[in-house]
C-alpha cells in the first residue's frame, strides 16, 4: 500500500500524542489487509479477530518506535500482526514437533500453469486450511512473509529441521490438493475475484 510520507507522518504523529481520529484513520487504512493476514494464521475467524484487536493493541502502544527510514508503514503493521497471531496460535494450540533424521524433501514441486490460471484467492487460502495446523502456519510463514527455517523454529519453539519437514509436507500435500478439480468452483462463476 503506497501511502504518502506525509500522510504516515501526520498518522504517527497524531496516534503517539493518542489522538482518537489519527487512530480510527490508522486503523482503517490498515484494516482489511491486516485483518486477513491473521486469518491466513488463524483459520477460526474469532481468533483471527482476536490477534487483529490485540495486534492494533500493540500497534499503538508501540508507535513511537515506528521509524519511516528504515521500513514502510504497512510493513512494520503487517510484522506485528504476524508475530501477534503466532503468540496467539502457540496459546491456543500445541505444535507437533517431529524428528526428521536424514529425510530430503524436494522443496521445488511443479504445478502446472493450467491449474494455477483456475484458482483465486479464496480457493487457494480453503486448500492451505486444509493443511495441519503447524504445517499451515509454516508455510505461510516461509512462503507468505519471507521468513527463513531459522526464523520460523525460533517463534514456533521447534527445531529447524521441523520446519523444513513442514514446508516439505505442505507443498507436497498442496500439490495434490492443487491438481485435484473442485467441483462447482468453476472460474466462470468466479471471474471478478481471480488472482
Amino acid at each position: 500500500m503506497n501511502i504518502p510520507k506525509h500522510q504516515v507522518q501526520e498518522l504517527v504523529a497524531g496516534c503517539i500524542n493518542n489522538n482518537r481520529s489519527a487512530q480510527e484513520a490508522l486503523y482503517k487504512l490498515f484494516y482489511a489487509d491486516m485483518l486477513r493476514v491473521c486469518h491466513s494464521y488463524l483459520p477460526d475467524k474469532e481468533l483471527a479477530k482476536e490477534a487483529f484487536n490485540n495486534g492494533f493493541l500493540k500497534v499503538f502502544q508501540s508507535i513511537k518506535n515506528f521509524d519511516s527510514e528504515k521500513g514502510e508503514l504497512g510493513g512494520w503493521i503487517r510484522k506485528i500482526m504476524v508475530f501477534t497471531s503466532i503468540d496467539l496460535c502457540r496459546k491456543e494450540l500445541k505444535f507437533v514437533s517431529l524428528t526428521v533424521v536424514g529425510q530430503e524433501h524436494d522443496d521445488d514441486f511443479f504445478i502446472p500453469a493450467k491449474v494455477l490460471e483456475n484458482l483465486y484467492y479464496e480457493d487457494i487460502l480453503a486448500k492451505i486450511r486444509t493443511l495441519p495446523f503447524a504445517t499451515q502456519t509454516v508455510f505461510n510463514l516461509y512462503e507468505i512473509d519471507g521468513f527463513s527455517h531459522k526464523e520460523i523454529a525460533e517463534q514456533l519453539n521447534i527445531s529447524e529441521g521441523t520446519s523444513r519437514w513442514h514446508l516439505a509436507e505442505a507443498k507436497r500435500k498442496l500439490r495434490t490438493l492443487l491438481n485435484t478439480p473442485n467441483p462447482g468452483n468453476g472460474s466462470s462463476e468466479r471471474s471478478d475475484k481471480a488472482i
